[in-house]
């Protein structure tokens, strides 16, 4: 299945700047799922988060790409190749994971002085005008409200829309305009030296070497920073939003096809995704449910919960629950988080 999209020529513009997704992390909030699955091939509505993230850039003109890879990196990478094989793609491995601004840092000789990046975090969907901001100078970060802000990069703005300071993950916010992972930067040799920087000096907050605090050394070199607004932005990185984002963006993208006489005394309750090969029978299948490649459904009632590849699932009943690939389940009704090469048996009583 390819999940790269097709777009109008009339519409599609090529961008210069290079797109930079940074998918080293390990994805600890979602484990056991991450053991084996890096955390941006988790499918949603029917498609892996990357391919979300890298299908929105190329509509917005992208054309060259820098992953920046660790853990399960050849999982990323074979999984770029195989569906965006017409891109032009670079992987850098990020061999000791030590922060966002060291992941940009180790992409300094595959950018050019003259030439701007787009950062996008790999593990948030976002909605925002791309192909807009990409038309404007200058550099821009996406942000937006949030609840509590003390667990993001925050930003403070001017009546001018311009950021004046950046602080990631303050103990006393000034600000709830959170950064939401997305960041134009035309001027990318300061950005590269900014990087250089703080990492020569071992400067860190809180362990790690933060973009947010290269960021802030731009803005006090004079560098102007505008904020856009980013519609809607879904961080992927807890079960119980993973969920609810599959729920949402299927909603948002209408009812799937299906034939239903394919699958024998089953009912499907709209919206959900039904990927190739997949053999459902007396089941009831939704709502909000996305299935993985070849998975088995037999006598299970599911609903609210992801699926993932070749999973086989028999006399269960599902709800919230996200499952692995390759993972086997008899006999249960429960909300679950299973890994992927789970085998559970729970079709006899225990006394």
């Amino acid at each position: 299945m390819t999940y790269g999209c097709r777009y109008s020529c009339s519409t599609f513009y090529i961008c210069t700047m290079k797109a930079i997704i940074p998918v080293a992390g390990v994805g600890v909030r979602l484990r056991p799922h991450t053991y084996s699955q890096p955390k941006p091939l988790i499918p949603v509505a029917g498609k892996p988060i990357l391919g979300f993230i890298i299908d929105r850039l190329v509509q917005a003109g992208f054309t060259e790409f820098i992953f920046v890879i660790g853990y399960l990196g050849e999982k990323i990478e074979a999984f770029v190749e195989t569906q965006y094989p017409d891109l032009s793609t670079h992987f850098v491995l990020q061999h000791t994971r030590e922060g966002l601004g060291h992941a940009i840092w180790l992409c300094r000789d595959l950018v050019e002085d003259n030439e701007g990046v787009f950062i996008a975090l790999g593990d948030t969907i976002f909605e925002a005008d791309l192909e807009a901001i990409m038309q404007q100078e200058g550099s821009a970060l996406g942000l937006k409200k949030v609840d509590d802000p003390r667990d993001f990069g925050v930003a403070e703005v001017d009546n001018e829309g311009l950021i004046t300071r950046l602080v990631e993950k303050p103990n006393i916010p000034k600000s709830n305009l959170a950064l939401v992972g997305l960041y134009k930067i035309t001027e990318s040799k300061a950005l590269f030296d900014a990087l250089d920087s703080n990492i020569n000096k071992s400067y860190k907050t809180q362990g790690e070497f933060h973009l947010t605090d290269a960021l802030m050394l731009m803005i006090m070199a004079g560098i102007p920073f505008q904020s856009f607004k980013v519609q809607n932005w879904y961080d992927c990185g807890k079960k119980e939003i993973l969920l609810e984002t599959n729920a949402i963006l299927m909603k948002k993208m209408g009812m799937q096809k299906h034939d239903q006489f394919a699958y024998d005394n089953t009912i499907i309750i709209d919206p959900v995704s039904i990927a190739p090969g997949c053999e459902i029978s007396n089941s009831i299948i939704g709502p909000n449910v996305t299935l993985g490649e070849g998975a088995v459904l037999h006598y299970s009632i599911i609903r609210d919960s992801i699926i993932g590849n070749y999973s086989n699932i028999e006399d269960v009943v599902l709800h919230h629950s996200v499952i692995g690939s390759d993972a086997t389940i008899k006999g249960l009704s429960q909300s679950l988080s299973i890994g992927d090469n789970t085998e559970i048996d729970l079709s006899q009583s225990f006394g």
